[in-house]
């Protein structure tokens, strides 16, 4: 028996000895980006929030970056009022498209989960409002196809529509904009644009191409060209569309933000004489692959700033983490985006009121967290039918043979040090464990069945070690700065066994396997019967 995901790979199932593994150079390049990073101990830290998370405001006015930790990548931001909200590319996790809120755009908290219907992997979308409803803009790519789709709401809470096709293929990052007649406008990847129907739920006609994107010099250090993530905006007399180019992974001199202006959305367009705005140019730095930029007017009048997303050095495996900068508009009507290389405490938004900051990540199964902490990976119609959810209880029927043959239960954390616990029953025929996934093909973890261990590395199942416990257990991933054990217990946490593989797992990331994703906590269940998860507990470490 061989699983056969939907991007054609193979998977593996259980087997003594385990099967052939992943090719070796993903196996074996796990120190490609900077092996083991050490802990921080000098220079300005982070302050600890829910459960010892990272969190930026500092408490004396400053912040430290990044604002959202963890895989919150290609941030869209929507001012509306005396509120900010904000999502993310969500890709494979579903329920996706996670809206953040904030008054300060420093705080942020969940809002609602928008898109339930597997529509492929949903790169950087849009949120906006018009006319009093809310809409998003997603691509969605399947391998081979790809097309953009849209909800919409009329309130942020939702609910928000099922996805509609807008018949768009082979573009993605869709920006949207009104012009000064009153008609809206899609800004698509490489330059081109389409118009919108009133609605906003159809397109007119074909798209055009009416920008050239800006070109960094031949010597520079770049995954390629690639201009995406077009966000355009009107500000005094001037449109003004703000690309991100060089490729959004790869060397960490590669992606930037650039920009250009003009005075209709025609063109012609105008380069910025400052080309690139933001840029990685050195790999000392604290952030790499920085691009993918918006601006937004903070709580006070004339306050500019953007957000974009970056890679944290040496900790690839967190994904593209979002971040915040100052912007100042210049006496020649362009503006410089500010912060540097962002390491450093940059003094917050002027205005704005701070709220609460993330959310906790334990769960004691007692509320419905579905969606807005816990997703499914890629998951089949009626995945979600798997979930039942009662006295504490969290029921996962088993799917598949292995994690690679399945859909776990996974979500963003967004800390370089962590550890996260939860009790586990199964029935006869069934394996559950707890696990760090990227994908099908490369996670890692501890499972069990009633006789034996079951342990993940490199994507596959590579033994099956003597199970004391039975049936049902207490089991704790240890993840240090991307040195991983395993942890297990028969009375409730009074005594600890330590599991004899420990892991290494800092290859475990995009410039690796590809994905743009990021190597995400989560539990599974696999087989026949059912596990029963309770009291799933999460803690950040120093």
């Amino acid at each position: 028996m061989v699983d056969i995901n939907r991007r054609g790979a193979l998977g593996s199932l259980l087997t003594g000895a385990g099967l052939a593994a992943l090719p070796a150079a993903a196996a074996e390049a796990a120190p490609q980006m900077g092996l083991l990073p050490a802990k921080q101990t000098s220079g300005p830290t982070w302050t600890k929030g829910i459960e010892g998370q990272r969190k930026a405001d500092l408490g004396d006015g400053t912040f430290l970056n990044p604002i959202l930790a963890g895989d919150r990548p290609d941030p869209s931001i929507l001012k509306d009022g005396d509120d900010y909200y904000m999502t993310h590319s969500s890709f494979d996790a579903y329920p996706g498209l996670l809206i953040w809120h904030s008054k300060d755009l420093v705080n942020w908290t969940p809002v609602t989960t928008t898109l339930k219907t597997n529509v492929g992997s949903i790169w950087a979308p849009e949120i906006c409002k018009h006319k009093g409803r809310y809409y998003i803009y997603l691509p969605a790519k399947f391998p081979n196809n790809n097309t953009s789709y849209v909800i919409w709401a009329d309130k942020i809470e939702g609910p928000w529509s099922e996805p509609v096709d807008l018949k768009l293929p082979r573009y993605i990052d869709p920006g949207h904009i009104v012009d000064e007649k009153g008609e809206r406008w899609l800004f698509l990847s490489g330059g081109d644009r389409i118009k919108l129907t009133p609605d906003g739920l159809k397109t007119v006609g074909e798209p055009e191409h009416v920008y050239n994107p800006w070109k960094y010099p031949d010597t520079w250090d770049v995954e390629g060209f690639s201009p995406e993530g077009p966000k355009v905006m009107k500000h005094g007399e001037y449109f003004y569309m703000i690309t991100a180019v060089g490729g959004t992974a790869g060397p960490p001199t590669g992606h930037m933000v650039i920009a250009a202006r003009a005075k209709s959305l025609a063109g012609p367009w105008e380069d910025h004489p400052q080309n690139p705005l933001v840029r990685t140019v050195d790999n000392s730095e604290k952030w790499w692959s920085r691009g993918h930029a918006t601006l937004v007017e903070g709580p006070t009048p004339g306050d500019w700033w953007t957000v974009y997303h970056g890679y944290e050095n040496g900790y690839y495996t967190l994904g593209r983490q979002t971040l915040l900068a100052p912007v100042t508009w210049t006496k020649d009507g362009w503006f410089e985006i500010g912060g540097g290389d962002l390491s450093k405490p940059i003094p917050k938004p002027k205005g704005g009121k701070a709220g609460p900051h993330g959310m906790a990540l334990s769960d004691d199964f007692s509320t419905d967290k579905y969606g807005v902490q816990w997703n499914f990976f890629d998951p089949k119609p009626g995945e979600h039918q798997r979930l039942t959810r009662a006295n504490g209880v969290l029921t996962l029927k088993g799917s598949g043979e292995a994690p690679s043959s399945g859909s776990p239960l996974i979500f963003v954390n967004g800390d370089q040090a962590y550890e996260f616990e939860c009790e586990i029953e199964i029935d006869p025929d069934t394996r559950a464990g707890l696990i760090l996934f990227y994908d099908r093909q490369l996670y890692c973890g501890l499972g069990f069945d009633a006789k034996n261990f079951v342990t993940h590395q490199y994507g596959i199942e590579r033994g099956r070690p003597a199970n004391p416990h039975g049936a049902r257990m207490l089991m704790k991933v240890i993840n240090t700065r991307h040195i991983v054990s395993f942890h297990t217990s028969s009375d409730g946490g009074k005594t600890w066994k330590r599991f004899d593989r420990g892991m290494e797992v800092s290859g475990y990331h995009h410039n690796v396997r590809g994905g743009f994703m990021m190597l995400k906590p989560g539990l599974y269940a696999a087989g026949k019967g059912s596990a029963r998860f309770k009291n799933f507990k999460y803690r950040a470490l120093d």
